[in-house]
């Protein structure tokens, strides 16, 4: 005999337990789920990485170069240290210090002594006089800033030479104007029958022979320093030019305005021009050789001026290191300058290496171009002018030039990593939490560390840059108690 129930399908069976239970679950909500989502809650948080949903996002696998599969972090009190807003300001680690770590390319570096000196020619500018002749005025003060075409020395000739071609040459022109005016005169009477031809051409000669004399004397007279406009105007006003104003030499420009200066031309007198930074370089008188009512001759040193707007640095680097710096020139790789007071120039272009090594030193010397910064720039109540340069020359310092290209690096600050007896440390941001993580340090420079590419961290992982040696100490206070004071007695 069959059971009523032998028609009933297992399937229909199925679905009418499934619904049985789905409504005892129903029924029974409240008691069940909380316990069950604490339940996923805690297994979750258990698998969750050390660094925050956010931070995670920066994890991209195209950055990190590597397979994120346990990329875990694990959070452990004894290597986490909690830090409050007021401790994280003290320990500097602003928004500018807490960053994402980033693959980028390393140039290692050697580090090389250093000195700034003078461009040769170019920097400093002799001021002499090309006659012989008395000081009359100095206008020029030490340490006073001018520009090209300031005035500066006044000096009554008193050269020989000069004085008697001047001499000789208005003499000539005053001869010359005689003839012209005997031979306008003849000319009339030779016309008349009066006078032979004869007389008419001689005075014809006579004057050629002036303008060729007259000729030689221009051409003296421009030896001796005279421009063409001083000469035609000695020969307008035939008067002896007795006074020569020196003024300052431009560095660059060096057309009609390099010509003597005399009392008639018109020139800026040191200490009354304008007071807005002019186009041209500013010239410091360094030395000041003469003073008033000195005799000096032909070729005396009057001033020194130095145009201090750029500079060299001068570089002694090691015989052996002389591959480097030539892959750095070819490579069009720019240099660094550490200054004394710690300041740093970055991107100064290598102007140029020795071709000899010095036989003493067993160096091999380069040169750096040292733009300079104007730091200070005054004017008194008398109108002169006193500048203040930021580089000088004698000044101490070091080169870094880079020898080498590591491309695909983690590159932190030196503050960024700690040391504790063989093992190195990073902390890693994790909330208000930061991670201590142990790491591989490749290559360490004076301001730089670099950290292996292993999976201790990756990129995208935010990492404070600064501090963390004294991370490191509150880490291990933290950790640590106090001192057993039973500690090594048996009672």
């Amino acid at each position: 005999m069959k059971s009523p129930l032998s028609g009933i399908k297992p399937a229909w069976i199925r679905l009418s337990v499934l619904i049985v239970v789905l409504l005892a679950g129903g029924a029974t909500w409240g008691k069940w789920w909380p316990m069950l989502n604490g339940w996923v809650q805690t297994s979750l948080a258990s698998r969750r990485p050390a660094s925050t949903e956010e931070e995670g996002a920066a994890h991209d696998e195209s950055d990190a170069g590597h397979e994120h599969e346990g990329h875990e972090h694990a959070h452990s009190e004894s290597a986490s240290l909690e830090l409050s807003p007021q401790a994280m300001r003290n320990l500097g680690l602003s928004e500018d210090y807490v960053r994402p770590i980033k693959l980028q390319t390393y140039r290692r570096s050697i580090t090389v002594p250093a000195v700034v000196v003078v461009r040769p020619g170019r920097t400093q500018l002799q001021v002499a006089t090309p006659m012989t002749g008395v000081v009359t005025h100095v206008h020029a003060v030490a340490g006073e800033a001018v520009t090209g075409g300031t005035l500066l020395f006044r000096i009554r000739l008193t050269h020989e030479d000069l004085v008697q071609l001047q001499s000789d040459f208005v003499k000539s022109l005053g001869e010359l104007d005689v003839e012209e005016r005997e031979i306008t005169r003849l000319e009339k009477v030779v016309e008349s029958g009066a006078v032979a031809g004869k007389t008419l051409l001689e005075r014809r000669y006579a004057k050629e022979k002036l303008e060729a004399l007259i000729g030689s004397q221009r051409e003296a007279l421009r030896l001796h320093g005279l421009s063409d406009r001083q000469v035609d105007q000695i020969a307008q006003d035939r008067r002896l030019l007795s006074e020569l104003e020196i003024v300052a030499p431009s560095p660059d420009d060096h057309g009609d305005d390099e010509e003597l200066r005399l009392t008639e031309n018109t020139v800026v007198p040191v200490g009354f021009g304008e007071t807005t930074p002019p186009a041209e370089p500013l010239l410091v008188i360094d030395q000041l050789d003469v003073h008033k009512g000195q005799s000096v001759a032909s070729g005396t040193r009057l001033c020194v001026l130095s145009d201090y707007s750029r500079l060299y640095i001068e570089a002694s680097a090691f015989e052996q290191d002389s591959g480097g710096i030539n892959e750095a020139v070819a490579r069009d790789w720019p240099v660094s300058a550490t200054f004394a007071d710690g300041s740093v120039v970055e991107n100064l272009p290598l102007t140029y290496i020795s071709n000899e090594i010095d036989s003493e030193s067993r160096t091999l010397r380069f040169y750096v171009d040292l733009p300079n910064e104007m730091t200070r720039d005054v004017t008194n109540s008398e109108g002169q002018r006193f500048i203040a340069w930021r580089y000088r020359p004698g000044q101490r310092l070091q080169v870094n030039v880079p020898v080498e290209e590591w491309a695909d690096q983690i590159v932190l600050p030196v503050d960024a990593v700690a040391e504790e007896g063989a093992e190195a440390f990073v902390f890693l941001q994790n909330g208000k939490h930061f991670d201590r993580v142990p790491v591989h340090v490749r290559y360490r420079d004076q301001k730089h560390v670099i950290v292996a590419n292993d999976g201790s961290v990756f990129p995208g992982d935010l990492v404070a840059l600064r501090s963390a040696h004294q991370m490191l100490l509150a880490l291990k206070n933290k950790s640590g108690g106090g001192v057993d004071p039973h500690a090594g007695h048996s009672h």
